[in-house]
């Protein structure tokens, strides 16, 4: 029988805190890979989730601002929810605001507002839905989208602080136990997912994907109180999570792609890709997850800087072009350029710019080939 496909998307989900979280490490521990180093397309949920489900870039499907999510390109580009409903599955989404998540070829979708209904409830309610869609010999592929860290940081910080408020810059350690509260009602959600799933038998025939869009900022870059400003690693660093009972455990510390996500499920359920649409950006990691070696390739990712003002841009004003450890950040906005060193200086406080380093050279030349292919 098919695998069944469930995603779940901890919104704004910090990599740091799901390294050192006791209920996603022990998640179905034995048979589940987690990616520690990838990189999301984009630092805010809608952007990042069309690019993770088309395996494609937003500059290229049309979906690369917070106004374009129904300009996705549908002509040109498969999700992998085309591809599950043409392999007949029956497809089922619950999402804070259907901004994030393209209603084509659902068979159920689902805009729940946290604040006034019992998640897990209804999250548990699909779940038995589901189940009995297994039990008659239909796969399905189930969307949950926990958005509670989310809705907690709009709530304190997007209300209380601007990007340029020194306050919240100047208290860290509060903005990180802020976080924490809320990071530990994800893990109280997961668990109980945990438990419904174990109590349904699912885990026996299910590709199982935790993970989040994007990073959250604590204050560690003045201008970035949150998400969806700057290109740092606070924000563009995610988790992922992937779980199926053939696999075997490991960390995989190599850096992927939130694009690489979409292709990795469909050679693991042995779909191919569709050559009557545009090629994608990512690659199948399903060679690496078993054993493999395979190249690294460079990660991208923009966003729009809304400076002073509380709306974001219509285009990208700022990008990122980077590998395991060198990353260039193109500041359009004000016409500055970033080199960093992620090895020797994680915390990005070194700017080698213009310093005579031939990686600079080298990725300016992929971002301008990544530019070249954007329709924006």
């Amino acid at each position: 029988m098919k695998k069944n496909i469930i995603f779940i998307c901890i919104d704004g989900g910090r990599v740091d805190r799901a390294l050192n979280s006791k209920i996603i490490q022990n998640f179905q521990r034995e048979n589940s890979i987690f990616f520690s180093q990838l990189i999301t397309y984009a630092p805010y949920t809608n952007s990042a989730l069309h690019a993770m489900i088309s395996g494609s870039y937003g500059n290229r499907t049309g979906c690369f601002s917070y106004w374009h999510s129904h300009k996705f390109n549908h002509s040109k580009f498969k999700t992998i929810i085309d591809y599950l409903h043409d392999d007949e599955y029956y497809t089922c989404a619950d999402v804070p605001s259907d901004l994030i998540m393209p209603r084509k070829n659902y068979d159920e979708y689902y805009v729940s507002d946290e604040s006034e209904i019992d998640l897990k409830t209804h999250h548990s309610n699909l779940l038995d839905k589901m189940r009995e869609k297994s039990d008659n010999n239909q796969p399905f592929f189930l969307h949950l989208h926990y958005s509670g860290i989310h809705e907690g940081i709009r709530d304190s910080v997007l209300k209380s602080f601007t990007n340029y408020s020194t306050e919240f810059f100047e208290n860290k350690k509060q903005n990180e136990d802020r976080y924490d509260v809320l990071f530990n009602d994800a893990e109280k959600y997961l668990g109980y997912i945990h438990q419904k799933l174990t109590d349904l038998n699912l885990f026996k025939n299910s590709i199982i994907i935790i993970f989040s869009d994007h990073g959250m900022s604590l204050g560690e870059k003045f201008g970035e109180r949150a998400y969806g400003a700057l290109c740092y690693e606070s924000t563009i660093k995610a988790f992922c999570l992937y779980y199926s009972n053939e696999l075997d455990h490991k960390e995989i510390i190599s850096q992927v792609r939130s694009i690489d996500i979409m292709p990795t499920i469909l050679e693991h359920l042995g779909i191919n890709l569709d050559n009557e649409f545009e090629s994608i950006d990512g690659i199948s990691l399903f060679p690496l997850m078993n054993g493999k070696t395979i190249e690294e390739n460079y990660a991208f990712t923009e966003t729009g800087n809304p400076l002073k003002t509380n709306a974001p841009p219509k285009k990208p004003n700022t990008k990122s072009i980077r590998t395991s450890e060198w990353k260039l950040i193109v500041n359009e906005y004000n016409d500055t350029k970033e080199l960093y060193n992620l090895k020797k200086d994680s915390l990005e406080e070194n700017n080698l710019i213009n310093t005579g380093l031939q990686i600079e050279n080298d990725l300016w030349e992929e971002f301008l080939n990544n530019q070249k292919k954007a329709i924006y």
